[in-house]
């Protein structure tokens, strides 16, 4: 039965269908952010008028990129069990994504003038387009160096007793995840929904509001990677890589303590994470082109 509904959840067609649902439901949000935006521009509304989130037309580009979002997140769990090299890179792409969708909220709160390195809007702005191009760069060079290899592992099918079974053991987990972060999305959307409705002046001054649900996300995320980490043991003992995944991890680690920070910490903590992952797997990969030996 489990091994039935994994293979239902994560079939070429659910990720299909998923795929088609959510840009058919960000298109529907975008309008709809739009709508709310002329309404009040209008004076048909009165929803916090005060909030460039619900008065400046480029700011409803910030609500469809939130279900891009959601989409990655599932690409994430469907990646899980095939490859890891995919898996993290994914981590990536939303950590990448999330900071996209961050500037075109600076962009509706953006002040052109003179004084542009003292205005924190403006200085946020500058920090997270010159990220946007550096993450871009960096998870490229991620890709790139395992190209081959994550090819190879998508077509082939494992046959050795111990990969099998930490293959079942991924699938399980990606699982598992579906109805964690269904949980997670669900009481973080009802949590923002209830301050929207309460107070919706606020909710543009929230200085987490580009991490709602992923502050927790990569919470799990931490868990997760901590797991694959120990369940890896099982079918090898490479010294290189034990490395590699222990180095992922602390990539994770430091993804999540970028949503404690602000501002240019904030930057150089996503920056560093990304980085850190891209050096740490080089440098596996130079064990393995090499062929040093790990056994004694």
């Amino acid at each position: 039965m489990i091994n039935s509904l994994i293979d239902r959840v994560f079939s070429e067609k659910a990720k299909k269908t998923s795929e088609r649902l959510i840009i058919n439901i960000a298109i529907v949000s975008f309008m709809l952010h739009l709508a709310v935006i002329f309404a009040n521009d209008l004076g048909w509304l009165t929803v916090a008028k005060n909030n460039s989130l619900f008065t400046n037309p480029i700011a409803a580009i910030y609500t469809p990129f939130s279900f891009i979002l959601i989409y990655e997140v599932y690409l994430l769990i469907y990646y899980l069990p095939k490859s890891m090299t995919i898996y993290i890179g994914k981590q990536y792409e939303i950590i990448m994504l999330i900071v996209i969708r961050r500037l075109y909220k600076d962009l509706s709160q953006l002040e052109l003038s003179s004084d542009w390195f003292s205005i924190k809007e403006d200085l946020q702005f500058t920090y997270d387009i010159l990220g946007t191009i550096i993450l871009f760069l960096l998870i490229h060079l991620f890709y790139k160096m395992n190209q081959y290899r994550v090819r190879k592992l998508l077509k082939l099918t494992e046959t050795r007793p111990e990969i099998v079974r930490f293959i079942r053991i991924k699938k399980v987990i990606a699982l598992l995840l579906v109805p964690v972060f269904l949980v997670i999305a669900g009481i973080t959307f009802g949590q923002w929904a209830y301050q929207t409705i309460i107070s919706p002046d606020q909710i543009g001054d929230l200085s987490n509001i580009n991490n709602l649900f992923f502050d927790e996300f990569f919470t799990v995320l931490i868990l997760v990677d901590v797991l694959l980490l120990l369940f890896s043991f099982t079918h090898t003992d490479k010294f290189n890589k034990v490395i590699r995944n222990s180095g992922f991890v602390i990539s994770t680690i430091l993804v999540k303590l970028s949503f404690g920070a602000e501002g240019l910490l904030n930057s150089v903590l996503i920056i560093s994470a990304v980085g850190f992952g891209v050096l740490i797997l080089w440098i596996h990969m130079m064990f393995e082109k090499n062929k040093i030996p790990t056994n004694y």
